[in-house]
């Protein structure tokens, strides 16, 4: 018998003979999102009754990021598979297939109303976002940068966990309520907190195109080196385009990010005569002791950044 089989077999008879417990105590529910801002949302919707694993951990860039063999265990073993959607987990229907995952795969930004990927140079219609090596398409999948879209996530979120374990349902939707709650607060807080700000000094300059959904929802206009995908180096022609754009609207805060790869963001500030004034997270939550472990905290820190940023100007 090979090393993998008695591996199985040994692992069934375990199964077997633990089934009596097994049925008695209520198991939790097993979620592998695909990266650690839908983890975190999952946890907050999910509370007691899940386990959540991460495939992309804290600080780490989910452009370009290709599965290991203990990704494709953690898949096949779960019963929610979590994605963003919008084109974000490109590799994620090869992974499901090579699973062979009976589990459900939850589209978390399901239902909500989509932008077109764009390189935000002017904040609209110059599509450099469709950089050989990702699968974008013409959506931009970062849609948790407006805290109206998240309310979607959780409500797809708790959906599926009553789908799931119906017996728990009034737990799910005190949880879902509870959360919810808590983001209708902090979108009036980020609203809050730019309204004094004239919207001509709103202007920030990221790594990449991040921010659209944030720039949309809240007022604060964002320049790019690079589209949705990470992945792309800018050509040196897109590279003096900006900076000429950053020179001529005076743009005076250049930001890195906590998964950018950060030597052409420095080679611009470099190159306008801006200094980069701090990190922001975009697709990643930080570490439990950085300054953003969870959505809320992510969202509230980075808003904080760009606003006393600006009002020092």
């Amino acid at each position: 018998m090979s090393r993998f089989k008695l591996a199985v077999a040994v692992a069934l008879s375990i199964l077997v003979s633990a089934g009596g417990a097994v049925a008695q105590e209520a198991a939790k529910i097993k979620i592998v999102a695909s990266f650690s801002i839908l983890a975190d949302l999952a946890r907050q919707v999910g509370g007691g009754r899940v386990d959540v694993s991460s495939l992309v951990g804290a600080d780490a860039d989910m452009h370009g990021y290709e599965p290991t063999p203990n990704d494709v265990k953690a898949v096949a073993g779960a019963q929610i598979f979590l994605i963003n959607g919008l084109g974000l987990e490109g590799w994620a229907e090869r992974l499901v297939k090579s699973t062979g995952f009976k589990g459900k795969t939850v589209v978390a930004s399901q239902g909500i109303k989509t932008r077109e990927s764009s390189h935000h140079h002017d904040d609209h219609d110059h599509d450099h976002g469709k950089a050989k090596g990702h699968a974008h398409g013409h959506h931009d999948p970062h849609s948790w940068q407006d805290v109206a879209n998240v309310k979607r996530y959780v409500e797809n979120i708790r959906d599926a966990l009553i789908a799931i374990d119906p017996a728990s349902r009034a737990q799910y939707d005190t949880q879902a309520a509870r959360y919810t709650t808590e983001l209708d607060g902090l979108d009036r807080d980020i609203k809050a907190v730019f309204a004094p700000i004239p919207a001509a000094k709103r202007k920030v300059i990221t790594s990449h195109a991040a921010f659209g959904y944030f720039a949309a929802a809240y007022g604060v206009k964002f320049l790019s080196a690079q589209g949705v995908g990470n992945e792309a180096e800018p050509s040196a022609k897109q590279v003096a385009e900006l900076i000429r754009q950053i020179k001529k609207e005076g743009v005076k805060l250049v930001f890195l990010e906590n998964i950018a790869n950060s030597a052409v963001i420095e080679r611009i500030a470099r190159e306008s005569g801006v200094k980069p004034t701090g990190t922001l997270y975009s697709d990643a939550l930080s570490g439990p002791n950085g300054p953003a472990p969870t959505y809320v905290a992510m969202m509230r820190y980075n808003v904080k950044q760009m606003a006393d940023a600006l009002t020092a100007r």
